[in-house]
């Protein structure tokens, strides 16, 4: 099943993604998939959410792992290119904007996590988690691509608000 929601990602990103300036683009898709690396690498024994497949290539996706970096090599890159490429003019439409695609995330992981069981959440994260960070994420990937030390400022201040939040053992970090 991620295989299909990767691939629609795809098509949307080659339908819809600003391909003329993806060289713009390419150091927020790099910070976009480096903030997840190192989120994966770091917390690999205390995940907030696990990725699994259960209905298709269960046998060549069988961990958070694999899933994780189809993710970040199809989905991450797609939604910068859509993202990014068409992000309008003006406060009240930047926030529809970022709204659109808030909502677009968070559904796409309610659907996988009430109905088709493709994630799991663990240590206290939930929904209303996700579409916390997804407001957080998708404000933070406009900046970085106006302003990346900015951008990497806020990613630590964010790290660490999450890290006492959720009071993550020092001892479960790599």
């Amino acid at each position: 099943m991620h295989f299909i929601f990767n691939g629609l990602f795809l098509l949307a990103g080659i339908k819809w993604g600003n391909w003329r300036k993806w060289h713009d683009f390419y150091p927020t898709i790099l910070f976009f998939i480096i903030g997840d690396l190192l989120k994966n690498f770091l917390f690999y024994d205390y995940r907030f959410w696990v990725y699994k497949e259960t209905i298709l290539a269960e046998n060549i996706l069988r961990n958070h792992t694999f899933i994780s970096i189809m993710i970040m090599f199809v989905v991450y890159p797609s939604t910068i290119m859509i993202y990014l490429g068409h992000f309008p003019q003006g406060k009240v439409k930047a926030a529809f904007w970022i709204s659109f695609w808030v909502f677009l995330f968070s559904s796409v992981e309610y659907i996988n996590l009430h109905y088709l069981n493709l994630i799991e959440h663990h240590h206290g994260w939930s929904m209303y988690w996700s579409f916390f960070f997804n407001i957080v994420m998708f404000s933070v990937l406009r900046i970085h691509y106006k302003h990346p030390l900015l951008a990497w400022g806020l990613s630590a201040v964010w790290i660490l608000f999450l890290w006492n939040v959720f009071e993550i053992p020092i001892e479960k970090v790599k």
